[in-house]
């Protein structure tokens, strides 16, 4: 019996092993892959092969997995898109995506918590956001509508799952199309901060990112507070994270819009 323990023990330590070795491949092969060939595609082929127990179910079964998964195909294919648009050579941004993949693959996905959850959805609409601005850039800005769109959806939808309220669909096409609303207005004036004087080559963070997941933190935190409140519901219950939001974004509108603006930081 001890014999079997020790065994068991064994092949469970060279299984976890072997686990972190291949996130940790995956996290650093997507970028390498895609600098070196200047395409996304076959990065973006590793992340839908890494994710294959979403198509290895019967087809009822295949929508649902794929939207319990979107969070996590959102951040793997927008680390692909963004490490693409820093061109051939390898940058600072590069460096930063191959150390926060492998991260995200093996301490962020994994948890379970309600604040976990929460931050696994705004590091998706962080993401997700940036690379479908940039990228978008170079197509039609339906584009950027559309994605827009599904990661409000996904990132409402990866929070509210977790919740005591089972029907929230309405709660995640509103985010979705709130999102969407967003983008579009703000299409005519995108802004992208870059950090060239900190090393930082290749740092691009879009203005809509940083507003989108401001917004999905308190609109998220909004639908928490009715859920626990209910009828007692009043709007003193979330007035602070209310007035933070619309300060934080209005400092960013009207202060830093500049069409020509980029942050350069000495």
């Amino acid at each position: 019996m001890a014999d079997y323990v020790l065994v068991r023990k064994s092949r469970n330590i060279a299984s976890s092993m072997v686990h972190v070795f291949l996130n940790i491949l995956l996290g650093v092969g997507v970028v390498i892959i895609t600098v070196l060939s200047g395409s996304p595609w076959l990065g973006i082929l590793l992340v839908l092969i890494s994710k294959w127990r979403i198509f290895a179910v019967r087809s009822r079964y295949f929508f649902l997995n794929l939207k319990a998964n979107l969070v996590d195909l959102i951040v793997g294919i927008s680390v692909v898109l963004l490490a693409y648009s820093g061109g051939s050579s390898f940058l600072t941004s590069d460096i930063i995506l191959m150390i926060f993949y492998p991260i995200w693959l093996l301490f962020i996905k994994p948890l379970s918590s309600e604040a976990a959850t929460l931050a696994q959805s705004l590091i998706a609409v962080f993401l997700g956001i940036s690379a479908a601005t940039i990228i978008s850039t170079s197509v039609n800005s339906v584009v950027l509508i559309i994605l827009s769109f599904v990661i409000g959806y996904a990132a409402s939808r990866h929070v509210l799952v977790q919740s005591d309220d089972k029907d929230f669909t309405l709660t995640t096409l509103v985010c979705g199309l709130v999102f969407a609303e967003i983008a579009w207005l703000s299409n005519s004036w995108s802004i992208i901060y870059t950090y060239e004087n900190l090393g930082l080559s290749g740092v691009m963070i879009p203005q809509l990112a940083i507003i989108l997941t401001i917004f999905a933190f308190v609109y998220n935190y909004a639908r928490q507070a009715v859920i626990k409140y209910q009828d007692d519901f009043r709007f003193v219950h979330i007035i602070g994270p209310v007035i933070f939001g619309l300060v934080l974004i209005g400092v960013i509108v009207f202060f830093f819009s500049d069409p020509r603006f980029t942050i350069l930081i000495k």
